[in-house]
């Protein structure tokens, strides 16, 4: 039995990793990492990352680089060209990460599921009216990023990214086993509201990064500015910045989870389903 395998049971165990993840000074937990991860030192950075290798499947086999100055480096890597096929369809939204499919399909009205027993509403997690009623009996993904995924995100269609709202909240970490026991937790955390206008039919839909403990940094490039515990900029921000599909929006500085939102008419793709696992740039949803 090796090392990893013996810490992968400890931190696997329900009750642990809430522990671990969740009940400890989580703004001040974060607000260490995002300080040490930024630490230039190639020694401080390769012990780090092997680290994070005995917790975490750490693959930076389709990285650009495979040398990092820093944690933060390696967090926030890009791919190497060709990396991510990105579905050519004008007629499908593709996803605009990786990632592991959490709850998807229709909204009942204005109510969506974050886990089996746990629901949480429009209003709670956008605080906009029109967005509720655009997306009313709409369609939605959860998409979660793993800590050693790819942390990029990117624009699901051609479009126009029209607004920006940054919601400051708690830092509770987002993964299946907080989903179960923290009520409204997407509702609780620091999360921006980012809306795009697709071309063509100029359908509205709507990427909800969701940041987490050790996250709560959400780096948009069309604003120029990074959303986080010390952010102290407007809350909300008109925007009129053109995108291609594929193109890239942002980052997350560690792993957390973005929410696609689109209005009624839109079907999930076939293959989009709780627990599958998607690359940046798959069919993620057909368009009317």
């Amino acid at each position: 039995m090796t090392i990893r395998s013996e810490l992968a049971k400890v931190v696997q165990h329900e009750d642990i990793n809430f522990l671990l993840t969740n009940r400890i000074p989580r703004r001040l937990a974060t607000r260490f990492l995002g300080w040490f991860s930024q630490i230039e030192n190639p020694w401080v950075a390769r012990a780090s990352i092997a680290i994070w290798r005995l917790f975490a499947d750490l693959d930076l086999g389709d990285a650009r680089q495979q040398t990092f100055r820093s944690l933060h480096a390696c967090f926030t890597r890009e791919l190497k060209p060709g990396a991510r096929r990105i579905d050519p369809d004008p007629g499908v939204l593709a996803s605009p990460c990786d990632g592991i499919v959490g709850a998807c399909g229709t909204i009942a009205g204005t109510e969506l599921l974050q886990a089996k027993g746990f629901t949480y509403s429009l209003q709670d997690l956008l605080h906009d009216p029109a967005l509720v009623d655009a997306y009313r009996d709409g369609q939605y993904v959860t998409l979660r990023l793993t800590s050693s995924m790819y942390h990029r995100f990117h624009a699901p269609h051609d479009g126009t990214i029209e607004h920006v709202t940054y919601i400051s909240g708690d830092t509770w970490n987002v993964n299946p086993i907080a989903l179960r026991r923290v009520a409204q937790l997407f509702c609780k955390n620091e999360r921006a509201v980012i809306r795009m206008r697709l071309g063509g039919a100029g359908h509205l839909v709507t990427l909800v990064p969701v940041a987490a403990i050790l996250v709560a940094s959400i780096r948009l490039h069309f604003l120029d500015v990074t959303m986080n515990m010390n952010y102290r900029g407007a809350a909300e921000n008109d925007c009129d910045a053109a995108a291609g599909k594929g193109q890239e929006l942002g980052w997350f500085e560690h792993g957390s989870t973005i929410i696609v939102f689109a209005p009624r008419g839109f079907r999930l793709c076939e293959d989009i389903r709780e627990g599958a696992v998607v690359r940046m740039g798959r069919a993620l949803m057909h368009l009317p």
